[in-house]
């Protein structure tokens, strides 16, 4: 304007240019320090954007101010903010952030004292926390209100619109401050009250795994918490419920007991799927041949699965007729697939004996009609002991001489005088006892 305005002067004379200024000074809008303004956008560089606001002169605006600097045109019509007639250099100070500020300060405010929601978008991420635009103007979402858990990755969240609650204000300063944590929580309060009118002994629920521990898995129902303990996962043998699930799985489980009181809800998910020990005695009768995995050994024996949720122990006295075993690993591993003969079903404790011995014919049934008394048999020394000497028949068939019956003339010290170990040897048999 004052580039106009000497222009002016130098082709008029001054009289005629004090004439005109009375004609142009009506012209000019009577606008005051403090007050949003319209402006129109009169030029756009890489830097600024030139404002007229129909004052004497124009103002330049920090293009960053702009919340989308290039869809800014010449020809605009903008709201700023007039921070001062003059600055020190005499020109019109404007605010684009300002007057956008004010312009949504009191519906702010309003959301704020009122605890209401209030619309925004996630545009930048910065130190701490990202950026929201509530309606043109910047607020702070800090890092732990953004969720309700630690969010992985702030990127993802960038260029979406959600809900929000103003939980700080600083007008001078222009800072607000954001929740999305809080709408979160109010929200997860109202599906808590709704599911524990709900929830009832029984049901089947559909619900997301939130944590995984040795003993169970914590299930996120919508708004509460459940304990699927890990005898309730399976009706077979588990050693960690991460066998089964994973964070963030969806799982359907059913409701197995609800504490009103403490709010205390326990689920299952072995449930869903029928009691294996169901018609167990049809499934395995006593006498059957079966085939399982071994799953488990100890000092008494070891553990077969016949199927999920079904397991039967071999006694390590059933696993031979003949051999003296000193423990089942001796003759198994876990792992190995074994067969073995039902002996015992017990549906109510759970519980089936099996054999591996019973496979074979028990050596010893007809040993009487196999080994009369009087007969002459061969055998191997299998071990030499004090009192006599033991002599394997077969396998697993030992009988036994003692030192009195090695000679009927010569008196015996020890059976190493007349006899060696793996030596075979012609004997009588003159007695069986089974």
């Amino acid at each position: 304007m004052w580039a106009l305005a000497q222009a002016m002067e130098k082709e008029y004379s001054t009289e005629e240019f004090e004439q005109f200024l009375e004609m142009y000074e009506p012209t000019l809008s009577d606008i005051e320090e403090g007050e949003i303004v319209e402006g129109k956008v009169m030029g756009v560089t890489k830097e600024d954007v030139i404002v007229d606001v129909g004052f004497k002169s124009e103002g330049i605006i920090p293009i960053a101010e702009f919340p989308e600097p290039i869809n800014v045109k010449v020809g605009d019509e903008i709201e700023v903010y007039l921070d001062a007639i003059e600055d020190q250099d005499g020109q019109l100070v404007l605010s684009k952030h300002k007057a956008d500020f004010m312009r949504v300060w009191d519906r702010v405010k309003e959301a704020h004292d009122k605890k209401e929601l209030i619309d925004g978008k996630i545009i930048r991420r910065i130190k701490g926390g990202m950026v929201v635009d509530l309606m043109g103007v910047d607020a702070f979402l800090p890092g732990s209100q953004i969720a309700l858990r630690q969010v992985p990755d702030f990127d993802a969240l960038l260029g979406q619109t959600m809900q929000f609650k103003v939980i700080k204000l600083n007008k001078a300063r222009r800072n607000i401050v954001v929740s999305r944590r809080s709408v979160l929580e109010e929200e997860r309060q109202k599906q808590k009250e709704k599911l524990l009118k709900e929830i009832e002994k029984g049901q089947v629920r559909e619900g997301m795994v939130k944590n995984i521990t040795d003993f169970g898995v914590f299930i996120d129902l919508g708004g509460v918490d459940g304990l699927l303990h890990i005898t309730d996962m399976s009706w077979g043998r588990i050693s960690h419920p991460s066998e089964l699930v994973a964070l963030g799985d969806k799982i359907n489980v059913k409701i197995i007991d609800f504490d009103t009181n403490s709010g205390r809800i326990s689920l299952g998910l072995k449930q869903l799927t029928p009691y294996p020990w169901e018609n167990i005695e049809e499934r395995f009768p006593v006498g059957k041949k079966i085939k399982g995995k071994v799953v488990s050994i100890t000092d008494y024996g070891a553990f077969v699965e016949l199927e999920k949720g079904v397991e039967g122990l071999i006694h390590i006295s059933e696993m031979s007729w003949t051999q003296h075993i000193k423990h089942p690993s001796k003759l198994m591993a876990i792992g190995d697939m074994v067969e073995a003969k039902v002996l015992s079903v017990d549906k109510e404790n759970e519980k089936i004996s099996l054999g591996i011995k019973q496979l074979e014919p028990d050596p010893w049934e007809n040993i009487e009609k196999k080994y009369k008394v009087g007969t002459r048999v061969t055998g191997r020394v299998r071990n030499l002991t004090a009192f006599g000497v033991f002599i394997e028949l077969e396998e697993g068939i030992d009988g036994l001489v003692h030192i009195s019956d090695l000679s009927w003339s010569k008196r015996i010290q020890h059976p190493s005088e007349v006899m060696k170990k793996g030596e075979k040897v012609e004997v009588v048999v003159l007695n069986v006892d089974r």
